[in-house]
């Protein structure tokens, strides 16, 4: 179990860290966390959760107006234009122990989270508080920064502070400036595979959206299997799809899967959770989610068109040599 907001709190205090804290509904955005806390000295700040390809986390603590490019970012990580993304929601829970809504760098006090790379926005040097949730969002809590770095350095953390607006060039003649923030180790989640960035949605929603996943998975196992038996079997043996001979249909069930997809993933409150970052995130999650299946269909798509291929070439064959039979008779 990770640490609880009180004792968390508790935690602080015996380091003598020096704090405020204001108690408030729960707060979903920093809009919503500004109503409640907006008048007090201090920056507010959004926090991202977000890993890689390699299933590295990282945790980017910027102040509520600072613009952070994504691309640009794992850019300067030395990740590539897309190499990241937000973390799974499980993520969460598995790695940094906090519930939706309350990351921020204290959640690196859980053990679970050692690997997690943090990068601090540099603009919070400059504020006279910075405001952070304490593992949990229905309080917030205001400290100086000499005070956010002497919690760091108390579980061994160093405080990076980066310029996240700042896109250098990066390139043969000019290597990625942040690359030393990237974690050595990966973590690895349990059952990633099947819920790979996915969205909590409403109860209402999230009934329509099993039913539709369920549609789509069973779609892309039979066709796995049919690429199996055309690779083990005789070639007349296959009787493949009628959707697979018609590219007009193949391409609708693509286009269905997607909408369904897409459709699953836009609710109100993941539209609240990431506002402007909503784009990306369900981009990324349709990318994680249909790859392996429109590999598969694509796999079968053209073992169906080298069949339909040979058939119609056998008989072709077929019918030129008895032909040429007759002729001999």
């Amino acid at each position: 179990m990770g640490f609880s907001k009180e004792q968390f709190l508790a935690r602080l205090q015996e380091l003598q860290i020096e704090f405020s804290q204001y108690e408030h509904p729960v707060v979903m955005t920093v809009e919503d966390q500004a109503k409640h806390v907006g008048n007090s000295e201090g920056g507010l700040s959004k926090n991202l959760f977000l890993k890689d390809k390699k299933n590295r986390f990282y945790i980017v603590s910027a102040l509520a107006d600072t613009k952070v490019d994504l691309k640009v970012l794992s850019q300067r990580l030395g990740l590539g234009k897309g190499g990241l993304r937000m973390a799974p929601e499980e993520a969460l829970g598995e790695v940094l122990q906090v519930p939706l809504g309350s990351v921020t760098p204290f959640a690196l006090v859980n053990d679970s989270a050692r690997n997690v790379s943090l990068l601090l926005d540099q603009g919070l040097k400059g504020q006279e508080r910075c405001l952070f949730h304490p593992l949990s969002n229905d309080m917030t809590i205001s400290l100086n920064v000499c005070e956010l770095d002497k919690f760091l350095r108390s579980i061994g953390r160093d405080s990076s502070y980066v310029d996240l607006e700042a896109n250098p060039p990066v390139g043969k003649d000019n290597p990625p400036d942040l690359a030393a923030l990237v974690p050595s180790d990966s973590i690895v989640l349990p059952d990633l595979p099947e819920k790979a960035a996915s969205l909590q949605a409403p109860p209402k929603a999230h009934v329509v959206s099993n039913k539709k996943s369920t549609e789509i998975t069973a779609k892309a196992t039979e066709p796995s299997r049919k690429v199996k038996n055309v690779k083990d079997k005789p070639v007349n043996s296959v009787q493949p799809s009628s959707s697979f001979k018609d590219v007009g249909q193949f391409v609708e069930e693509i286009l269905d899967k997607t909408s369904a997809l897409l459709l699953s993933e836009i609710t109100e409150e993941t539209i609240n959770q990431h506002g402007q970052q909503l784009g990306v995130v369900v981009s990324n999650c349709i990318r994680e989610r249909l790859a392996s299946e429109l590999k598969t269909d694509t796999t079968l798509y053209m073992q169906t068109a080298y069949t339909e291929g040979f058939h119609v070439a056998r008989k072709m064959f077929q019918s030129t040599d008895t032909g040429n039979q007759f002729r001999c008779l």
